[in-house]
């Protein structure tokens, strides 16, 4: 094995993932620079959620090597691989995944209180960023109470909260408009610059593309030099967002 170059947080070397038989990534290598943001483009089914997997550690690779920090994570086990993504990564789905039984804040607060901070500080934290992204009024509410858009608005906030070392955004605009996708993008971005965050962040939406310092782009699972990408209808957001209980 070969150790990444010291300024890479992330690196992969020829990642191969197959599904069912199916190649999902082939060949794929990439860094990520600390405080980099980093868009991995390409149409759905490209591999873009298979790639995040693997550099987050949620996959294994069935070939290549992923490495954090100098660390090999493609070697470490099952409990390692979780301590990591608990400790040091952020993840932000398509659609929000929030405990039901908790409220809002309660859910932006929960990584906090597992990583052992107290009770108010985690409170406070969490309600400074549910007002960040103009969702404090919602708080108290628990999740069946919110729209879809105020659900993933949360778990932007979960994500962020605990200033993880790198955060993982796959899709994660996908329930908004398009003015709440700029919105809720240009706050993300704002904090990890001034915190120091690495992000990767998998997307079809060339708008959201624009706003990283670099995009790769996938195709088939391979890396390609450019790919040319659909832009999001208003509709195709106003679908998403009504997609609501």
């Amino acid at each position: 094995m070969v150790a990444p170059p010291d300024n890479d947080v992330l690196w992969a070397r020829a990642l191969h993932v197959k599904h069912n038989g199916s190649p999902a990534l082939s060949g794929v290598s990439l860094g990520v620079r600390e405080g980099e943001i980093l868009a991995v483009g390409g149409p759905r089914g490209s591999g873009k959620t298979t790639l995040l997997q693997c550099l987050s550690g949620q996959l294994v690779p069935q070939q290549g090597e992923v490495w954090f920090n100098s660390s090999p994570v493609h070697t470490m086990g099952p409990l390692t691989r979780e301590r990591l993504r608990r400790g040091r990564f952020g993840w932000i789905d398509p659609f929000p995944m929030l405990v039901p039984e908790l409220n809002a804040w309660e859910n932006t607060a929960l990584p906090l209180m597992l990583r052992g901070w107290p009770r108010r500080a985690a409170k406070t934290a969490a309600l400074e960023w549910l007002e960040r992204l103009d969702i404090g009024g919602c708080a108290r509410k628990r999740p069946h109470a919110l729209l879809q858009a105020e659900r993933q608005r949360v778990a932007f906030a979960r994500a962020i909260a605990p200033t993880p070392t790198v955060l993982f955004a796959d899709e994660p605009t996908a329930p908004l408009h398009r003015a709440d996708r700029a919105q809720v993008l240009r706050t993300l971005t704002t904090a990890a610059r001034s915190h120091g965050i690495t992000v990767v962040l998998a997307t079809h939406d060339p708008d959201t593309a624009a706003l990283a310092d670099r995009t790769v782009s996938l195709l088939d699972g391979r890396r390609v030099n450019t790919v040319h990408l659909p832009p999001v209808s208003e509709t195709e957001g106003r679908a998403a967002c009504s997609l609501s209980v």
